[in-house]
């Protein structure tokens, strides 16, 4: 909308699709100037960047150390702004100290002001949509209220709910001390519970499988620990990141990824394995709902003011899963409202269905293919605001996949899992993403009801099958 000129930032990821932290090196300015050269539509390369956004945390719960980043960053950027939807109750608790944007006591940059968006409704008390966004000034720069209401009303009713203002209010008061702080470590706890009594499990089960909780591979024996427990290391085998500055990252432990088995981090398939979608619907079909759904993992979150031992309810929907695999028990006694809808399946063993998905997912390579599609170079062709009045003005192409290679797309592209836009207006489809599509367009064909979600794919039915495309510019 504002006709910006993005550049970015280029994360890690290990195997398992776990989205990992943006290495401290590609914010020093070497790293920041190199990409602003290669763009072609920045015109002056000495401009400086007027705001840097960063997701804080990731999706599975990886914090950056907001006090190492100012230290790198200097005063080159007029503005930080940490996207923490998952991160408001950092501030309360000294376990995650430097580990988010504001709080009490912490230094004021030289120039740059700092905004936090915060999801009060994912993690606090407030109702759905809740959200605050949270400034702190530079010691030179206060901020232009007037200009920031307007922007502000730019993109809000006219008509707001006022019961969500009234619950942000609400949640600000039940974090006041000492009652935030309380809360804050009880979720804590609960997680450190919760990925104990895992492993407790999995001890129990002996060589036989069961699921892992992604983390570090030491746990204190009780209460929450230490913070340097968390802290990510380099090279550390769990995390599979790779090299990683001392201090710089660590993981929220409220914040839980579980793994079924099938993959290691390392990309390795093995003989079999069980799909995290079919463990999700199972849940789902048990009353238990996840935050989202990768290749073999899914994930969770302890949120404030969770009830004590509410795991426990997860813990036993697993323990009933693995009996039902082992058992290899027909789809329509263990799923019956998702068979209602896919027929199909009826007579299929949980078993049988989850090695049928697996050999899918390990004949194309998908988790390295995920990885590499993520990482592959991306080319801007043209300013995002521009490709994306080309959708506006209806100057486009609704190009098949098979066609796309070289192609500039007008709509984001985001693929579901991970959740994380792969392509933004004005960049052009590679190789690898086409053949990513591909595997996509396969995949749905053989296991519907398991589709892999891609937002910006248009569907269409031509002779009882499935075609896919995408709005691209007009050649």
């Amino acid at each position: 909308m504002t006709g910006a000129n993005p550049v970015f930032l280029m994360p890690t990821r290990n195997h398992l699709g776990i989205i990992g932290p943006i290495p401290l090196s590609e914010f020093s300015e070497e790293s920041i100037q190199k990409k602003i050269a290669a763009n072609p539509f920045i015109a002056d390369k000495a401009s400086k960047p007027r705001i840097l956004t960063i997701t804080q945390s990731t999706y599975d719960g990886v914090l950056y150390n907001v006090e190492m980043l100012k230290e790198v960053l200097g005063n080159r950027i007029d503005t930080l702004h940490f996207d923490e939807a998952w991160l408001p109750h950092a501030t309360f608790h000294d376990f995650y100290k430097n580990m988010h944007a504001i709080g009490k006591d912490r230094p004021r940059s030289k120039d740059g002001m700092i905004f936090a968006t915060h999801s009060t409704h994912k993690l606090l008390a407030g109702i759905s949509q809740a959200s605050q966004i949270i400034v702190q000034e530079s010691e030179n720069r206060k901020l232009d209220k007037t200009t920031f209401n307007e922007a502000y009303l730019m993109h809000t009713s006219t008509s707001p709910q006022y019961a969500i203002i009234a619950s942000c209010d609400v949640a600000a008061a039940m974090m006041e001390a000492p009652g935030g702080h309380a809360l804050v470590e009880e979720s804590i706890s609960e997680a450190l519970d919760f990925r104990r009594a895992m492993r407790k499990v999995d001890d129990e089960w002996g060589k036989d499988w069961w699921f892992k909780v992604w983390g570090p591979d030491k746990l204190a024996t009780e209460g929450i620990g230490s913070r340097e427990d968390w802290v990510l290391k380099a090279n550390d085998n769990w995390h599979g990141f790779g090299n990683m500055v001392s201090g710089f990252n660590m993981l929220d432990p409220i914040k839980s990824t579980i793994v079924t088995p099938g993959l290691d981090v390392s990309g390795k398939f093995d003989e079999t394995g069980i799909p995290a979608s079919i463990v999700t619907k199972f849940l789902a079909e048990h009353g238990v709902i996840v935050e989202k759904t990768g290749l073999y993992s899914f994930f969770i979150m302890f949120t404030i003011g969770i009830t004590k031992g509410r795991w426990n309810t997860l813990l036993t929907a697993l323990q009933q899963f693995k009996d039902d695999y082992d058992k290899n028990q027909p789809m329509w006694k263990i799923l019956p409202e998702f068979v209602a809808t896919q027929p199909r399946y009826e007579r299929v063993g949980l078993k049988d269905l989850c090695q049928q998905i697996h050999d899918m997912y390990k004949a194309n390579d998908v988790a390295r293919l995920t990885t590499e599609m993520y990482l592959s170079d991306m080319q801007p062709a043209m300013k995002p605001a521009d490709a994306y009045a080309k959708l506006a003005h209806r100057e486009i192409d609704r190009v098949a996949i098979d066609d796309l290679e070289g192609r500039i797309t007008s709509v984001l592209l985001t693929p579901y899992p991970p959740g994380i836009p792969l392509l933004i207006p004005g960049e052009r489809f590679n190789k690898t993403i086409v053949q990513y599509l591909r595997f996509a367009r396969e995949f749905n064909g053989r296991f519907p009801g398991f589709e892999t979600d891609i937002h910006g794919l248009v569907e269409s039915e031509s002779d009882g099958k499935l075609a896919y495309y995408i709005d691209c510019v007009k050649k």
